[in-house]
């Protein structure tokens, strides 16, 4: 008897500290909200003095893979289909509402240094990572139209974004459900500056450092 609860208890040990084994790889999927901390430039002339711009937030359905390298680090992978932001008007366009529109497709590669443990059922993690922010689908709204002197009459004023590298830092906590299966919580900010230039010319200069938060349920395989 005391021979099978001693092999029991040793198969329970195995098990747990299979939990995050050098060698295994982290699937979850979840949702992300990318929120940006916007400082604006103003808008090139001819425009309003202190044209400046917003950004929306954007929430969106995406999934991260991660490779244990050992008991402590390891390498993250997010995975996404992009998000679409709201562009506003603000400063001296205050009020008009949304301008335009833009998809930014972040694609990121994170260190994690995890603490604790292997078998822990929580183990708080820090990460740091490269970025790059990849943007596309750039659209002015009608608003812009009608405000932009320079927009041709009947015409529309088109947008582009700069895609950019950037260094993206932050923290996580990793939460044990059983042997395989998790829960997985994060928060980590880019630090970006782009350029946004429009079809006629005009430039603006904007600092959008987002901050990224994710929550994701997840297995090792």
């Amino acid at each position: 008897m005391k021979k099978h609860l001693l092999a029991l208890g040793l198969m329970g040990s195995v098990s747990c500290a299979m939990a995050q084994t050098p060698g295994s790889w982290l699937f979850q999927g979840g949702f992300t909200q990318l929120a940006p901390s916007v400082t604006s430039g103003t808008l090139s002339a001819p425009s309003p003095s202190g044209t400046t711009v917003g950004v929306g937030s954007n929430t969106q359905a995406t999934a991260q893979l991660s490779y244990i390298y050992n008991q402590h680090w390891s390498v993250a992978v997010p995975l996404g289909l992009g998000f679409k932001h709201k562009l506003y008007g603000t400063g001296a366009i205050a009020g008009t509402g949304q301008i335009g529109t833009v998809t930014a497709l972040p694609i990121s590669v994170f260190g994690q240094y995890r603490f604790g443990e292997s078998n822990a059922q929580f183990r708080p993690y820090g990460m740091l990572g490269l970025s790059y922010a990849y943007f596309h689908d750039a659209q002015g709204s009608a608003a812009l139209n009608g405000l932009n002197p320079s927009n041709p009459v009947g015409g529309s004023t088109g947008l582009k974004v700069d895609s950019k590298f950037a260094l993206s830092g932050g923290v996580g906590m990793y939460i044990r459900i059983d042997d395989r299966w998790f829960v997985d919580l994060s928060y980590a900010q880019t630090l970006l500056k782009t350029t946004t230039t429009l079809s006629t010319g005009q430039t603006i200069n904007t600092t959008l450092n987002p901050g990224i938060t994710t929550l994701g349920v997840g297995m090792r395989f």
